[in-house]
């Protein structure tokens, strides 16, 4: 059955499962590398240690020090690939709850949770770490929360020939930068909510459009299951069209737009702090920093945002958003940036992503 099969229809039965999605996630998500259980325990804590001390020096960078204090006593989760999987299917439910058409198909919503649970498994062996403004933990004072991987950090730590301890580091403050963007614009979660929420209402409005959205599952699943004639890295970006722009009207992609520079706009920030952060802290980060560039170009969650935004077509665009971040640093500093923070109309546009002048001209006159 095809996934639109699944999430097209108009009766009272839930769209996707996804109970079923965690479950099918867990039972075919390849195993992470061999490791012993010393060997593990100190990973874990390494992690664990990281992604503590990496607040106070993203805070030393950005002059963000009431939200790097807020992020301290964030939550923080190590996890395999299945919990990964389980973490993931929390905010998926979270940001499509109530969007979704529902299916008129007995056991469909079961079948459509299959399919997300496939394309899930196959994520939860590329992401490193994650900051999910979206979770709210029982136990913590504020929402949101880091989660990391453990297993693909080892992964990827091994493949790279990386120093653990300034791995580790590294990739927490990349997403620990994240948490506090988060927590020193308290309005963003929301606002991207409310955005991602416009393009999948739109997308599952009718049923006719429903079935676009089973399109854009399949398209992910070749993605992520490998490289296809067309995903040659010598190709012309013309070769690889953008996922989203073969089911998006004119106004979602208008949307998406938006989204896009928000999101190279906070990468961008996360790279730049990453990097400032330097070898005083992190002895091998120009080589860790080397390395990853390399991988990030060809491999990994960064190649199905590529593929699914169009960022074949707009990598320039996305790598812009650590330009935009140090055009803006070099006009105003690190106190002018965090306008940025203030509210959702100091957001940079499209354009302004390209052009880091335009957006300090117009938030700062």
């Amino acid at each position: 059955m095809q996934p639109e099969d699944a999430i097209d229809g108009d009766a009272g039965r839930a769209a996707i499962d996804w109970d079923a999605a965690a479950r099918r996630a867990a039972r075919v998500v390849r195993a992470g590398p061999p490791i012993d259980r010393p060997g593990l325990d100190a990973l874990v804590s390494s992690l664990r240690e990281a992604a503590a001390d990496a607040p106070a020096y993203v805070a030393e960078v950005t002059r963000l020090p009431d939200a790097a204090r807020a992020v301290e006593s964030g939550t923080v989760l190590v996890l395999d690939r299945p919990r990964w999987a389980a973490s993931a299917v929390d905010t998926f439910r979270t940001l499509t709850d109530g969007l979704l058409p529902a299916t008129k198909m007995p056991g469909g919503a079961t079948l459509a949770g299959e399919q997300v649970g496939l394309l899930l498994a196959l994520l939860a062996t590329r992401v490193l770490g994650q900051y999910d403004p979206y979770a709210r933990p029982a136990s913590a004072e504020r929402p949101g929360r880091l989660v990391l991987v453990a297993p693909n950090v080892l992964h990827v730590q091994r493949q790279l020939g990386a120093d653990p301890q300034d791995f580790h580091l590294w990739v927490c403050l990349h997403e620990q930068t994240h948490a506090v963007q988060f927590a020193a614009a308290p309005w963003l979660a929301d606002h991207l909510a409310e955005q991602i929420r416009e393009i999948v209402g739109a997308l599952a409005d009718v049923p006719a459009q429903g079935r676009r959205l089973g399109d854009l599952l399949r398209g992910v699943r070749r993605v992520l299951e490998g490289p296809g004639e067309s995903d040659d890295d010598d190709a012309p970006s013309s070769a690889t069209p953008s996922l989203l722009e073969a089911v998006l009207e004119q106004p979602e992609q208008e949307r998406m737009d938006h989204v896009l520079a928000t999101m190279s706009l906070l990468e961008g920030h996360a790279d730049v702090v990453m990097d400032a952060v330097g070898p005083r802290v992190i002895p091998s980060v120009a080589t860790i920093r080397a390395s990853f560039e390399k991988r990030r170009d060809t491999r990994g969650t960064d190649l199905l945002i590529r593929r699914l935004l169009g960022m074949d077509a707009k990598l320039l665009q996305y790598r812009q958003g650590a330009a935009f971040v140090r055009g803006v640093l070099d006009r105003v500093g690190h106190d002018g940036l965090a306008a940025v923070w203030a509210t959702p109309d100091h957001l940079p546009t499209p354009a302004e992503i390209l052009a880091p002048e335009a957006w300090v001209a117009r938030v700062h006159g």
